[in-house]
């Protein structure tokens, strides 16, 4: 193949990788979510964030993945689940100009025991006043039975009576995922919160296909992102034999995948369906990577310790209530400055 040939198939192969992400949003109906990768950079950020371990850091919006895309975010609620291992938060963010609640997914050290659990859980709950939509019972009591839904709903309430009426986007990784598309129905179904955007990375199934029809037409505006061969999106498995007995994604899956031609590589972005089980999409290929499910948008979607544990200063106990369980829950006014904060932390380092 001559040099002219090969510079105009790279050219149809970079023209068709555009073409299968950012640019098909136009051709979206506006009642559906729509696909914009810069969004979606920015939450993938969040999603990483939310992992961090260094209390005092993650609060303060000082850590090391608190930067960039996401710097200036105000954090008013952080919100971490000692006795289950979760971990959210909620703030406020400029661009875009919206309320971001974030969920941590599983740690990295159990996530092998939590993949073969995956691969056998049955649907064992109904979704509460939705006839025939059932459920995964650890993910729903993750987000509706634990410390994290009533301290998230609060902080959203107090960031909406300051800020007015700006709109919600919540996000997570892998179980985090799960959590905030539970999330994203709690708060337009029973907080009348209007036009909620969910974003997920690497998110299992979550309900069968009665509740995933539910809940896509509640929540219209959910985009999950999946990841090459990202093994996390395949489980629990679905069945297309036996369709509306098994677990079954909801719309609208955007895929991130490689296309190769000889040692050239391309990444591209391909919008799904709206079935939520786009056989072209990541069930075209073989869910067998852990190692594409802890990494989105070049962001790592893993905690930087290796268990549950955290690391605090003891001066932003302060902001911290800390109940039976030994749960503890991080809080501010929206637009509370932080300079009194931070001066108290240095202050507190000079006295030891």
């Amino acid at each position: 193949m001559g040099k002219t040939s090969l510079l105009l198939l790279t050219a149809c192969l970079c023209l068709l990788a555009l073409s299968n992400g950012r640019e098909l949003k136009a051709k979206q109906k506006s009642h559906h979510a729509f696909y914009n990768h810069t969004l979606a950079t920015i939450l993938a950020e969040y999603a990483s964030a939310v992992y961090v371990s260094d209390l005092t850091e993650l609060f303060s919006w000082t850590c090391s993945r608190c930067d960039g895309l996401t710097k200036g975010f105000e954090v008013i609620e952080l919100v971490v689940d000692v006795e289950h291992c979760l971990q959210g938060f909620v703030g406020v963010a400029k661009d875009p100009n919206a309320i971001i609640i974030a969920f941590r997914g599983t740690q990295e050290s159990s996530i092998w025991n939590w993949i073969e659990d995956l691969f056998w859980k049955q649907l064992d709950i109904n979704y509460p006043g939705m006839p025939d939509a059932m459920v995964h019972y650890g993910f729903y009591h993750a987000y509706h039975n634990t410390t994290l839904r009533p301290a998230i709903l609060d902080a959203v309430r107090r960031a909406k009576k300051f800020y007015g009426d700006i709109q919600i986007i919540v996000t997570g990784h892998s179980m985090g995922g799960a959590m905030a598309a539970f999330c994203g129905l709690d708060l337009t179904v029973n907080q009348n919160a209007q036009d909620v955007q969910v974003m997920t990375f690497g998110q299992p199934r979550v309900g069968n296909a009665a509740f995933a029809s539910y809940y896509s037409q509640l929540v219209p505006k959910t985009i999950r992102v999946t990841n090459e061969h990202d093994i996390i999106p395949h489980l629990p498995p679905y069945y297309s034999y036996f369709p509306h007995k098994t677990y079954h994604h909801f719309p609208r899956e955007v895929w991130l995948y490689s296309m190769r031609y000889g040692s050239l590589v391309y990444k591209a972005e391909k919008i799904c369906d709206s079935s939520g089980e786009d056989p072209s999409c990541s069930r075209s290929v073989s869910g067998n990577s852990i190692s594409d499910h802890l990494i989105y948008f070049g962001f790592p979607m893993h905690s930087d310790s290796s268990t549950c544990g955290f690391l605090m200063d003891p001066h932003v106990l302060g902001y911290s209530v800390r109940d039976q369980g030994g749960n503890l829950i991080f809080s501010r006014e929206p637009a509370a400055s932080l300079l009194e904060y931070s001066n108290g932390i240095e202050n507190s380092g000079k006295a030891s």
